[in-house]
């Protein structure tokens, strides 16, 4: 009896190390990848930083304003005047929408017939 006790606690043993060391990989390989993806997001930051930094040089307004000036003839702009813009009270808005009518009540009158 008691070497049965041995042989089930060894193999308990066994088991238990064995699980252990699969779990130590598994973990391994998930920190591993973790690290992977954050080295993937920072990259990823920064090349957004460069490329908001981009934008905000390309969008300069005096950028803007001279290109605009080079290709005026070629874009057929318009010079912009106070009296080409609109008033608020101008905006036509759209109507609200009826609420649909989700539980009808049917009314008797005392001669119970149904009323329209």
């Amino acid at each position: 009896m008691r070497t049965l006790l041995y042989i089930l606690t060894t193999l308990s043993v066994i088991s238990l190390a064995f699980w252990a060391y699969r779990e130590n990989y598994a973990t391994q390989a998930a920190l591993s990848e973790t690290r992977d993806l954050r080295q993937e997001i920072r990259a990823a930051h920064e090349r957004l930083a460069v490329l908001r930094a981009e934008w905000a040089y390309l969008n300069r307004p005096d950028r803007l304003r001279d290109l605009a000036e080079i290709n005026y003839d070629r874009l057929g702009l318009l010079e912009l005047h106070p009296e080409q813009f609109g008033y608020v009270d101008q905006v036509a808005y759209p109507p609200d929408p009826l609420l649909p009518i989700t539980n009808p009540v049917d009314v008797i009158n005392l001669t119970g017939e149904a009323r329209p």
